[in-house]
């Protein structure tokens, strides 16, 4: 078993970012829900999207590991539309 990755999560919705420590083997759903969840997010997780080096993580049933994350990877939570600036 593999030892948890420390990372920095970014959720865009609300400039908090949260520090989370996930297996390897955690998916990117599941990394998106917990981020959106501990910053107390109510939407639909499918409405936003992971980023990880400027890309986006298109499959969320991959793992961490399998999109090459690293221990202190910096990731991204964002709305999947943009919103409009008022």
């Amino acid at each position: 078993m593999s030892a948890p990755l420390p990372l920095r999560v970014m959720v865009h919705d609300v400039w908090s970012e949260v520090q989370l420590e996930l297996p390897p083997s955690t998916t990117i759903a599941e990394l998106k829900h917990r981020a959106l969840t501990s910053t107390h997010v109510a939407r639909d997780p499918a409405g936003y999207v992971v980023k990880f080096r400027g890309f986006e993580l298109l499959d969320e049933h991959q793992t961490l590991a399998d999109h090459g994350v690293v221990p202190n990877a910096n990731l991204i939570v964002l709305s999947r539309r943009r919103r409009p600036v008022r």
